[in-house]
């Protein structure tokens, strides 16, 4: 009787795809680009919060000077950081509660619902520019279309620039009115929801209102939490209209984080000093991303029942 000798397979060096050298080609512009235009910039920019560098000196070896002079003695650091959180808080909420009411509407079936889907986006490509926002500046400023708009309707008009507290709502408005990304996202997850689960909650004489809280708000909830999460992160780095609207004001009411990165970079050209803020609010970023995701278990579910 002959037996059957077993050969164990011999491990070889590791074998690339013939064709690797062009998928390495194809992707070195997005490799070269990340690293000149990203990854360097980020580093560069952790070693210059340690530095007094401005753009007229190369600087020297500061330590955590600018970090304790940001923490300790800039009376406008801790101002900036409070209003940009308050703009997040008014212009996220917001933003999403809007997004998915006209998302809710553009998800029922009428006729000619993909013109008005278009027209409703417009605003998200347009919103961001810098004419948009001197066309917003127009439109709130003290003589401008909104307060004549009201004193035909008789109603006094309101200082909406001249008030800190009206100037960071209205430059907040500008940012609910670009709520297209996020609404086309709810209308695909809208889109997704089972039919038959509304269908099961009639029968059993489920309002309109029960249905959307327990079951559209669940079912579209990892939409929500991706729309937050983004739209947050987007928020809490706000620039354009802090400095084209209102210019930090007035009385730095409006002085967003991003606004002073900018004005101690490239007015003060304290890069330096720059850079420490920006990484402080890197920071700051990153806490409220991994804090959104660490609770995001509590309320988010996922058809897989993964998490």
């Amino acid at each position: 009787m002959s037996q059957t000798k077993t050969v164990a397979p011999s491990v070889g060096k590791l074998k690339y795809p013939r064709n690797w050298k062009w998928g390495v080609l194809f992707i070195l512009p997005w490799i070269i680009g990340f690293l000149v235009f990203q990854l360097y910039p980020l580093l560069a920019s952790l070693y210059y919060s340690f530095t007094d560098f401005s753009i007229l000196s190369d600087g020297t070896w500061v330590g955590l000077a600018n970090y304790k002079k940001l923490f300790t003695k800039d009376k406008y650091f801790w101002k900036s950081f409070r209003l940009t959180i308050k703009y997040a808080l008014i212009s996220v909420p917001l933003k999403l509660v809007f997004a998915l009411f006209i998302a809710m509407l553009l998800n029922m079936k009428l006729k000619g619902i993909n013109f008005f889907r278009t027209i409703y986006y417009l605003p998200s490509i347009m919103g961001g520019s810098v004419a948009i926002s001197i066309l917003w500046k127009f439109m709130f400023m003290k003589e401008g279309i909104i307060n004549k708009a009201l004193a035909m309707i008789g109603i006094p008009g309101v200082n909406w620039l001249g008030d800190p507290d009206t100037a960071l709502i209205t430059i907040s408005l500008l940012v609910v009115w670009q709520f297209g990304s996020s609404m086309v996202l709810f209308l695909a997850g809208l889109k997704n929801v089972p039919q038959d689960l509304y269908e099961a909650a009639s029968v059993d004489g489920a309002s309109k209102v029960r249905q959307f809280f327990t079951i559209t708000l669940p079912m579209i909830s990892p939409i929500v939490f991706f729309n937050m999460m983004m739209q947050t992160i987007n928020a809490l780095q706000e620039f354009t209209s802090s400095f084209i609207i209102t210019n930090g004001g007035p009385n730095h009411g409006t002085y967003l984080i991003g606004l002073k990165i900018y004005e101690n970079a490239f007015k003060d050209l304290k890069m330096g000093y720059a850079s420490a803020t920006s990484w402080v609010l890197f920071v700051t970023v990153l806490c409220v991303t991994l804090v959104l995701f660490k609770t995001s278990d509590a309320w988010v579910f996922y058809n897989d029942g993964g998490k």
